[in-house]
């Protein structure tokens, strides 16, 4: 339950909605490539954002909302958890895409069961299908590994539908849907846009290495403690691929983890397969590619932006199998082919024979050498998920550059088309897409490092980050919305998502290259964004310049939040992890429509942050996000200024003080805490050597919620150095100590 302090001065630090009027306008369709864009941006914004700043996660307790600080909390918690959410609803529990059980590998390895009775033997009964059978036989051999029970009914998929409608139609049942049983999550398939799209999948593919990479980059023993992977302790037999159950060494962090991440793995290399092998188009149909030998020269092949699905009934007891795909749009969409690219690059990284560079990678040596999945042909003379994930991702690569390069212009473009053999690209290219195309270029020559493409790679990576400097930034740091060729440049008024997303291009054009010319771009990019977008007071962002109304998406909110990480960890800009948890708990956290039990909700909303528990939500939605909010920040700066001048005296009970806000901070943080009575206080700032500082408070108060701003650069008191600091609050013979991080 919340203390009366933070219900009291929640104007003050997380902006309450008693002002904020933060409106859910839409909570259908459910787009899954935005929702999937989302997650993997506050994935990044999670644990890896705080660890970088310093942060020791292991001092999180999810029970404890915004402690040891509210930075801390809300990227190392709120972040990581809501992503996680994102990916279980949709690959396991929602039933929106085609069912693993009629996945490439599973119905190979089906077909090449020899035993007459294997149909049943992993099931209750025959029922004319090895595959089920299959499937059971896999997820057990992933229990046995990870030393985990699976859920009960899930609904693992390896490939996802591009929309749905989120309200489940049926209630949940509060005591069995975690983990036990699965069922009264499911969505209707009725209301499924039974589309396939390139980014939808590819936006799931990045989300499942996310997790994977993580869940699958140690080891534990039976009692869930943890085994550091280091190249010598192994679960396997010596020398061996197979699994050794009596070494007491098992897959994973822990075994929930090791479970999970294999299941996902083995999606993600199902779901990579079967678009390679079914859903290259060559203008006339649908079919496979060549990954070994494909040149764009010799014909193109490409993945379409949609194609529809045609689903049977199969048995009453089995998932619908898709037995008819039908391409429906044509285009090849600059967004489709980098979201997928995404993944299946880092997806290689993952399973790069090659790579030893840290614990995490060695412990991916013993999940991709045979069991339980295949190694790489460089050890085993036959291609395995490794090399899937690099053919395809090549595949990708020579078909952007293809397909979506305006050569002579020098920059990329949204959509293109196949006139029979002819290439027809378009005129315009949004920022949106120039800025994340950089991303991913940067990623694809690291992972081709020393080969040609990799030049290829870095050639185009320039030639796109010259372009947004030469036609998309202006000298003031705005951004434009996009460019067409022969027209010009879209002068309406900038849209958040292109000023993020060029800052976030920019920035990783930095670091591919090293030219500065990229980092004073993104630099100056980002000063217009906290200038021009950014309402410090509201803590929130515009999401059209100069339009008081802000229409938020997941997709404004994923880019949003990658510009803000990447500026602080590759800009050094001190304020954009500060700006960006105030915007994640005044807009994100107001978007989450439900909660599970992994961020401390275990019914009545226990971490106090409103947002309800999933069985509580009274519209019968997921964890996941609205597809739309609108907020009046006009409106919400006139209420605040209205609240500020209201008096509210509340009846403390209790000595407190409080974690500063924010912290780290710079240069200003503010101190509160409260006095159950009158008396004599002391509020003074030590060093880290036990040397006081400041003094801030010396004399009597009246008993309250008192509050007191430190800035580090007052010039009356003298600068103090960047560093970590301490506050000691000592009144009627109690002291309380506090620990505050000043970033100058």
């Amino acid at each position: 339950m919340r203390s009366v302090l933070l219900t009291l001065l929640s104007v003050l630090i997380l902006s309450s909605l008693s002002f904020a009027q933060l409106k859910i306008t839409s909570t259908n369709p459910y787009l899954t490539h935005e929702q999937m864009f989302l997650a993997n941006e506050i994935n990044e914004s999670g644990e890896p954002f705080a660890e970088a700043l310093g942060y020791n996660l292991d001092n999180l307790d999810p029970m404890v909302p915004n402690q040891p600080d509210s930075l801390a909390y809300t990227l190392g918690i709120e972040n990581y958890e809501y992503s996680r959410y994102q990916l279980g609803t949709i690959i396991s529990r929602s039933g929106m895409g085609l069912h693993i059980m009629w996945a490439p590998f599973i119905r190979k390895m089906a077909s090449m069961e020899s035993d007459p009775n294997f149909d049943g033997s992993f099931t209750p009964a025959p029922n004319g299908f090895k595959e089920d059978d299959e499937l059971v036989k896999n997820i057990m051999h992933f229990s046995m590994l990870a030393h985990h029970a699976p859920p009960g009914h899930p609904w693992p998929q390896f490939a996802e539908f591009i929309s749905g409608d989120p309200h489940l139609p049926q209630a949940i049942d509060p005591e069995k849907f975690a983990w036990e049983d699965f069922s009264t999550l499911r969505w209707d398939r009725s209301r499924m846009d039974k589309t396939l799209n390139l980014a939808a999948m590819g936006q799931a593919l990045m989300k499942q290495y996310l997790w994977a990479q993580d869940m699958l980059g140690g080891f534990h023993d039976a009692d869930d403690n943890p085994v550091d992977p280091d190249g010598v302790v192994s679960p396997d037999f010596p020398n061996s691929p197979h699994f050794d159950p009596n070494n007491n060494v098992f897959y994973g962090g822990d075994g929930l983890d090791g479970f999970i991440g294999q299941v996902l793995t083995a999606e993600a290399i199902n779901k990579v397969k079967f678009t390679v092998s079914q859903l290259a188009f060559d203008g006339n149909a649908l079919g496979m590619v060549d990954l070994m030998n494909y040149d764009p020269r010799n014909g193109v092949k490409y993945f379409p932006h949609k194609i529809a699905v045609t689903e049977q009934s199969v048995h009453p007891m089995l998932p619908p199998q898709a037995v008819a795909f039908q391409v429906t749009d044509a285009s090849s969409d600059l967004w489709d082919q980098i979201s997928f690219l995404w993944g299946t690059l880092n997806f290689q990284n993952m399973m790069d024979p090659n790579n030893f560079s840290d614990a995490a990678h060695l412990a991916y040596k013993s999940v991709f050498d045979g069991d339980p999945f295949p190694p790489a042909a460089s050890q085993s003379g036959k291609p395995g998920p490794y090399d899937l994930m690099k053919g395809t991702s090549k595949v990708i690569f020579l078909n952007i550059l293809y397909m979506h390069r305006k050569v002579r212009g020098g920059s990329f473009v949204d959509k293109s088309m196949l006139r029979g053999r002819r290439v027809k690209a378009g005129n315009h290219i949004g920022t949106l897409n120039a800025g994340y195309v950089l991303v991913t270029f940067k990623q694809f020559a690291e992972e081709f490092k020393g080969t040609p493409l990799a030049m290829l790679a870095i050639k185009a990576l320039k030639q796109q980050a010259n372009f947004i400097l030469s036609h998309l930034l202006a000298p003031n740091g705005r951004v434009f919305n996009g460019y067409t060729f022969r027209k010009g440049v879209d002068r309406s008024a900038t849209r958040v998502e292109n000023q993020a997303a060029a800052i976030r291009g920019l920035l990783s054009a930095y670091q591919a290259t090293g030219r500065m010319r990229y980092l004073k771009g993104a630099k100056l990019a980002y000063r217009y964004l906290n200038r021009k977008f950014y309402v410090a007071s509201l803590h929130a962002f515009r999401t059209t310049e100069g339009q008081d109304v802000a229409e938020y998406t997941p997709l404004k909110v994923a880019a949003i939040a990658g510009a803000l990480r990447e500026a602080q960890l590759v800009a050094g800009i001190d304020d954009a992890a500060i700006i960006y948890t105030r915007f994640f708990k005044t807009v994100a956290n107001k978007m989450q429509l439900s909660e599970g039990a992994a961020t401390g909700e275990t019914g009545g909303d226990s971490d106090g942050d409103g947002i309800p528990y999933i069985p509580e939500q009274p519209d019968n939605l997921p964890p996941v996000f609205a597809s739309q909010a609108q907020w009046n920040l006009n409106a919400g700066i006139t209420a605040r200024a209205n609240d500020a001048n209201k008096s509210v005296a509340p009846v403390v009970k209790r000595f407190a003080l409080h974690a500063n806000y924010p912290n780290p901070f710079n240069p200003v943080t503010t101190i509160v805490y409260e006095l159950p009575r009158e008396g004599t206080v002391e509020l003074s700032i030590f060093n880290a050597m036990g040397q006081k500082v400041r003094t801030l408070v010396s004399g009597v108060q009246t008993s309250g919620v008192h509050q007191v701003q430190w800035n580090g650069t007052n010039k009356a008191g003298g600068n103090v150095a960047s560093g970590v600091y301490f506050y000691r609050l000592n009144s009627g013979g109690k002291i309380q100590i506090r620990k505050m991080i000043l970033m100058q």
